[in-house]
């Protein structure tokens, strides 16, 4: 399972490693995958297994399930071996799943042949909860938040992006309205030191609040998930899984997607009422001709999204922002991948 608290304030918990990773509305996402034997399933955010190892016991399907992150890949041995030849782990990101998905499946080289996927959206609460990777502020560690061990880290980004940059990732994708008094803050105080941990970061960002709460929240929280957002690419990712997902479902196969926060849920939402042809298309990028012949490649299930109970969120608060979208495959076509079409955030670099 993934998340949560988008951003980063998530609180710790005092209870064994076990019992903290709850999947969260778990019974509705197995309800909307509706798993059979024989069945292929795509668990395209593994975490801690959460919904693959109720897909697996639902019934005797199998399971091919992708985490970006080595020490969930690692952390998972146990369930490698439970399952046997009925789950598949690969070390990537989602939105790799179509061509790994294909190399694993060798009889599926040129056509669809996945029942069920299902999306889990965010940060790990395994994540958060580990200081040394960088998400929290809730403790203090190195300013990483990468998911995998390459690319850019958050301290890289913070202590080399001009003030510009910085206030546009700030407002894009943490929806921060103080993002130009951020940056500058941020760039004023790298220039005597630079940032290498959480808690510095996080301390710059309050100051610029007066160390007031947000909305009931730690004033960093909205910088925190920028940030985390920006160098995992995380949004760019959500969109090539959803179009990964729609080219390996057969008809009637079934996507699920969980999200926490508005960016990640305007995206699927998006995605699920266009393909259903429930608004009009109008991208710049595609010809008139193509927009008009395309036909709806998915049914969506619930109009309205699936959120979790209150007795749910009572026992873990971090499903409190949980939505699911889900929808069924037709037998149309793919669409082509368009990000302005999905309207995915695109901050000026």
């Amino acid at each position: 399972m993934r998340r949560r608290g988008a951003s980063g304030d998530a609180p710790r918990s005092t209870k064994p490693e076990r019992d903290r990773h709850i999947p969260v509305l778990l019974s509705e996402v197995i309800e909307s995958l509706a798993p059979e034997d024989n069945q292929l399933f795509i668990d395209g955010t593994f975490g801690a297994g959460g919904y693959t190892r109720a897909i697996l016991r639902a019934a005797n399907c199998r399971v091919i399930a992708f985490d970006r992150d080595i020490t969930a890949v690692r952390a998972a041995a146990p369930m490698l071996a439970e399952f046997s030849d009925r789950l598949r782990l690969i070390n990537k990101p989602f939105s790799d799943m179509e061509p790994s998905a294909r190399a694993a499946e060798q009889s599926a080289a040129d056509h669809a042949f996945v029942d069920g996927v299902v999306l889990d959206i965010g940060v790990s609460s395994m994540q958060l909860d580990q200081a040394e990777r960088g998400f929290s502020f809730q403790a203090d560690g190195p300013l990483d938040m990468r998911m995998s061990d390459a690319g850019e880290s958050a301290a890289d980004f913070v202590n080399t992006a001009e003030e510009e940059t910085l206030a546009n990732v700030i407002y894009t994708y943490g929806e921060e309205h103080k993002s130009r008094s951020i940056a500058r803050a941020i760039v004023k105080a790298r220039a005597e030191k630079p940032f290498a941990r959480t808690l510095e970061l996080a301390d710059v960002v309050s100051r610029v609040f007066h160390g007031r709460k947000v909305d009931g929240r730690h004033p960093a929280t909205r910088t925190f998930q920028a940030l985390r957002i920006y160098v995992n690419d995380e949004l760019g990712e959500l969109a090539s899984a959803l179009h990964a997902a729609e080219r390996i479902l057969k008809p009637g196969g079934r996507l699920v997607v969980v999200t926490f926060h508005s960016l990640e849920d305007r995206i699927v939402k998006k995605f699920f009422n266009g393909r259903a042809g429930k608004e009009s298309r109008g991208s710049r990028h595609l010809p008139e001709q193509s927009i008009k012949s395309e036909r709806p490649s998915f049914q969506i299930f619930n109009g309205r999204p699936l959120t979790p109970s209150k007795g749910e969120c009572e026992v873990n608060p971090r499903a409190r922002s949980a939505r699911l979208r889900a929808g069924l495959r037709t037998d149309a076509a793919p669409w082509p991948l368009d990000l302005d079409d999905l309207a995915v955030p695109q901050p000026e670099l």
